[in-house]
């Protein structure tokens, strides 16, 4: 990794990561986010093992998404320390993030309706075969092939691939943005509320991609409130109410309406209790 994301801002030395690097692959401590008087994230400390599918469950307004944008440089965080694969890391945007291994399924998808499939997994960061600028010469058959590849990959099947994402499904669109993880070999999914607009089969069939970068060992960080979806699918569940961390859970040792509890209020754990 590039010495710049091992600094901080400042140029001072890096902090030492507190977790064994060799287990977390993602680690936070004390991320903040204020919105001018807006605490939007307060104090968060995070982690997820390589592996590891977690949770993150809250009210909206909880600061779920909010947390996202500051691992994946979308925002800039107020204050806090991010460690990444074992580097402590100052991402200066979301492409830095991307580049480093983090690949984010976002609510809005981010795809370009007037772009095919391989168009929109390699956009912004296409393959040439001649790199003269403006003037570079696209290889589109080795973006097509890598496109194959990861379709294989997440057991994704899209019946042709040079349709343009306009004329494909909530479902199929879904599983573009998915797929676009597995093309780049990701070292961390996020996909936030994934499933959120989509009918019964196509719920399913997400799903199914999940389980199988479950099946790769693959670390995944879900946002939904489909409390179903995440007792199935995830190994721990972390609660956010209020802007901070509320409870950090094992699946095996909750159930839905202890989760639910956490959410409202009506329970948290005694460490992330706010001293009066």
């Amino acid at each position: 990794m590039s010495s710049d994301l091992q600094t901080n801002i400042s140029g001072a030395e890096a902090p030492k990561p507190q977790a064994d690097p060799g287990e977390v692959i993602l680690r936070t401590e004390g991320l903040t986010k204020h919105y001018g008087g807006v605490h939007a994230l307060i104090d968060c400390n995070f982690e997820i093992r390589k592996g590891e599918h977690v949770a993150i469950m809250g009210d909206n307004g909880a600061g779920k998404s909010t947390f996202v944008r500051q691992i994946t440089a979308v925002e800039q965080k107020t204050a806090g320390k991010i460690w990444f694969n074992g580097d402590y890391v100052e991402f200066d945007g979301p492409l830095a993030a991307r580049e480093a291994g983090i690949e984010t399924v976002f609510q809005t998808l981010a795809l370009a309706d007037h772009l095919d499939v391989p168009d929109n997994l390699f956009l912004g960061r296409e393959k040439r075969l001649f790199n003269l600028g403006p003037f570079s010469i696209l290889d589109y058959k080795a973006m097509r092939e890598a496109t194959m590849r990861g379709l294989e990959k997440t057991g994704v099947k899209i019946p042709n691939i040079r349709n343009t994402i306009q004329n494909m499904s909530g479902g199929q669109r879904q599983c573009v943005a998915i797929a676009r993880t597995a093309t780049f070999h990701s070292k961390l999914t996020i996909m936030d509320e994934p499933t959120a607009a989509l009918g019964v089969q196509e719920t399913a069939q997400v799903e199914n991609i999940i389980r199988t970068l479950k099946e790769a060992g693959e670390p995944l960080i879900l946002i939904s409130h489909n409390m179903r979806q995440v007792m199935d699918l995830c190994d721990r569940i972390v609660v956010w109410r209020r802007g901070r961390i509320c409870a950090n859970l094992r699946k095996e040792e909750t159930d839905g309406e202890d989760v639910v509890a956490y959410i409202t209020g009506a329970k948290t754990q005694p460490e992330y209790e706010i001293a009066a």
